[in-house]
């Protein structure tokens, strides 16, 4: 099993990149698991500090972000990711993995 976390700039360019290399296929109605694909997990954008919120919801102190926009992809076959990370902390991890 091969597995990959990545980092893009955005989620735009995320999705586009996993197009590209088959992880993704769009269909009229979705985006699905190219063949090999066994998971994807959208991480997205990861907080290094949370907000902080009144009672109504009001921001009282902006959360922090980690730059780029983060996904998780476990691969039956290998795969060539030039952005490839590996972080010390990982927010995610596939069980086994």
């Amino acid at each position: 099993m091969n597995i990959y976390k990545t980092k893009y700039t955005d989620k735009e360019i995320a999705i586009a990149d996993l197009k590209a290399k088959g992880v993704y296929v769009e269909t009229d109605v979705e985006l699905s698991y190219g063949e090999g694909i066994q998971a994807v997990v959208e991480i997205g954008e990861i907080a290094l500090t949370e907000g902080t919120y009144d009672e109504q919801g009001n921001i009282i102190t902006e959360p922090t972000y980690a730059d780029g926009y983060h996904y998780d992809i476990m691969s039956n076959h290998p795969i060539e990711f030039e952005n490839q990370i590996t972080p010390n902390n990982p927010k995610h991890t596939f069980c086994g993995y």
